[in-house]
């Protein structure tokens, strides 16, 4: 595939996952996001991990409060995005899901101040998508700033998606990150070599 057409073809699909995510049942997403968040915590890599990095669910997102609640409750390092420039972002440590503000795109970020954590000392990423595939294929927003960040993540990296608007059909381009593991409502799926993965799901 041309890297013109994936382009192109990732722009016709962001289109029709985001009517999908419009047209999702708010019961159906509730409990996908509960299931989510027990599939993530079951995690040997999270059970395991001193350092989380997580982004904050915004609107049609998967509501990663609870699982950035219960990280801080274990004592874990989490860290979540801060975007610097476009294209552009990193890892800023909180304590609190209180300290986070209204930042780039109306995403919630925590201020300048707090402190970075380099994405070398990351154990477990906890990554976004419009959709993605059961064989790690992700639909970002369009931006870059995942896959910049994640090509320097050397920690166990995972992309949480409901069920209902995975699809097999996504392009690929070649700046796009590889993922280790898929994860969604009903099953965890294995891609990778890490060495810190869940006992179950499916490789």
């Amino acid at each position: 595939m041309e890297r013109c057409d994936a382009k192109e073809l990732k722009k016709i699909l962001r289109k029709e996952i985001r009517a999908k995510i419009e047209s999702l049942d708010p019961e159906y997403c509730i409990q996908a996001d509960r299931d989510i968040f027990k599939q993530v915590t079951e995690l040997e890599a999270y059970k395991q991990g001193k350092a989380i990095f997580c982004f904050v669910g915004t609107k049609g997102e998967i509501d990663t409060a609870p699982i950035i609640n219960h990280a801080l409750s274990l004592g874990k390092q989490v860290a979540v995005p801060k975007c610097r420039s476009k294209g552009i972002m990193d890892a800023r440590l909180i304590q609190s899901l209180s300290d986070l503000r209204v930042g780039f795109y109306g995403i919630m970020e925590p201020d300048e101040y707090a402190p970075c954590l380099g994405p070398e000392k990351v154990d477990l990423a906890i990554i976004p998508c419009l959709s993605c595939s059961s064989s790690g294929k992700r639909l970002g927003y369009g931006g870059g700033y995942y896959d910049r960040y994640l090509e320097h993540v050397t920690g166990l990296k995972a992309v949480i998606c409901r069920r209902q608007i995975m699809r097999d059909d996504i392009p690929v381009e070649d700046h796009d990150q590889d993922v280790d593991l898929v994860i969604c409502e009903e099953n965890i799926w294995r891609l990778g070599e890490n060495d810190l993965f869940v006992s179950g799901g499916n490789s």
